[in-house]
């Protein structure tokens, strides 16, 4: 099962497992080899490799 998500810096995204503190929503704000997030329920910022995103990746909402 492949995702055919387009990500774009601004994009909401879901992932499968939840951050601890409690928040499964994820903002990107840099899209390349590797994706910087940032935690929409705490603001918690992680650098995370583009492979680990799109395997985890439930739901891709863009920016309005």
């Amino acid at each position: 099962m492949k995702n055919d998500y387009t990500y774009e810096v601004g994009d909401i995204v879901t992932l499968k497992k939840q951050h601890p503190c409690g928040s499964k929503e994820w903002e990107i704000l840099r899209v390349g080899a590797d994706f910087r997030l940032k935690c929409l329920g705490c603001g918690h910022q992680i650098m995370i490799a583009r492979k680990l995103v799109e395997k985890n990746t439930k739901d891709l909402r863009k920016k309005a």
